[in-house]
């Protein structure tokens, strides 16, 4: 296995795609991990860590949810699910497992690939984000501190704050609100948060966004219903209230 080379796992129990797979990435230049069911799904994960996870949701011994969330507790790596399910997307997202994108059956290749760039793309640039935090400890304490009304990120730590208590969030769903908190009161639209925040440029399902924006308002509103925070412009995008806004709520 060429170590220069980023690696995929991938964990389906239907030989066909698999080997479809396989074929493709080691096209794309990737090298290949083969999983057949959920327990060596996690047991390659671990053993392994790769890159980026191919999940299946179907599988023989450990569902793909299940193994999602063993995952995750361990590894902070992309895991792009795979659905034959397509209303299964509140699942798929949920914040009790983690993933970071999904996929249903049927599927283009072009469309696959170009899912598996975008996130190894994202994670490398948020790994690198990260060490630069890490290593740069000589700054000042506030000067990471992004505050918009009772809305508070730190960048360092990436971590939020809503007036003053800590909210534990996904790195997308992070990601997502420091997007929106850099342009207070700037309606952005799904499309370019798919493009920005998740580095799809051409493909994507919007109801991605849709999902993980429900997740985040569900951890910083008080009234879900009625968001003071993160506000949505119907048929058009998401934004953050501005100070005065979020201030006079």
């Amino acid at each position: 296995m060429d170590e220069n080379k980023k690696t995929i796992l991938i964990v389906d129990d239907e030989k066909t795609i698999v080997d479809m797979l396989v074929y493709n990435l080691q096209k794309e230049g990737y090298n290949t991990l083969e999983a057949g069911d959920g327990e060596e799904g996690v047991r390659m994960a671990l053993e392994n860590k790769p890159n980026l996870v191919l999940l299946d949701i179907m599988l023989p011994k450990m569902d793909g949810l299940a193994v999602c969330k063993r995952i995750r507790q361990t590894l902070n790596i992309p895991i792009l699910m795979i659905s034959a399910k397509d209303e299964e997307i509140d699942k798929i997202l949920g914040l009790e497992l983690g993933a970071d994108d999904y996929i249903t059956k049927p599927f283009s290749v072009r469309e696959l690939m170009a899912r598996v760039k975008a996130n190894l793309r994202k994670a490398e640039i948020t790994s690198k984000a990260m060490e630069n935090e890490a290593n740069n400890k000589n700054s000042e304490a506030n000067s990471n501190v992004l505050t918009v009304g009772d809305l508070s990120l730190d960048l360092s730590k990436f971590e939020v704050k809503v007036r003053g208590e800590v909210i534990d969030l996904t790195l997308r769903e992070f990601e997502v609100i420091k997007y929106l908190a850099n342009q207070p009161g700037q309606v952005v639209t799904r499309e370019t948060l798919l493009e920005k925040v998740w580095g799809y440029e051409y493909y994507g399902d919007i109801r991605t966004v849709d999902v993980t924006v429900r997740r985040i308002r569900e951890k910083i509103e008080k009234d879900t219903s009625n968001p003071k925070i993160l506000i949505t412009k119907r048929g058009v995008g998401y934004y953050i209230a501005s100070r005065e806004i979020a201030l006079e709520n």
